[in-house]
């Protein structure tokens, strides 16, 4: 995958070749970036300014940058690249990020978190 695509500065990965992922969430973070490119909703160059931006408001915040937070930047960028682009308004990607924060507090340990109409209530 990131044959096509560049390794963005700050970027966990291993080796220096491939990026990294901690927790699932991360790698599809990374994936629907990757895939609204693909279908072109923003330019790699649109993307990187976007993360750069969300990193550098963060830093300023008082972020260490110690690495673990790269992908929150990363999930942050994209989401207010998808509004930006009118893909999807801010206020429903706040409506499915708490339903999703519903769901996944519902949902017991080692199960997979299935978005009901109620997690949306």
């Amino acid at each position: 995958m990131t044959d096509a695509l560049p390794l963005l500065p700050g970027m966990p990965t291993a080796d220096g070749q491939e990026p990294v992922f901690r927790e699932p969430w991360e790698a599809h973070a990374f994936a629907m970036a990757v895939s609204l490119h693909q279908r072109g909703l923003f330019t790699w160059p649109e993307w990187a300014d976007a993360l750069a931006r969300q990193i550098t408001a963060a830093q300023a915040a008082g972020d260490a940058d110690l690495g673990d937070t790269y992908y929150h930047h990363w999930l942050a960028a994209l989401e207010s690249l998808v509004a930006a682009k009118g893909a999807s308004s801010a206020d429903e990607l706040v409506r499915y990020r708490d339903a999703w924060e519903h769901a996944a507090d519902r949902t017991p340990h080692g199960q997979s978190i299935e978005l009901r109409p109620r997690d949306f209530g």
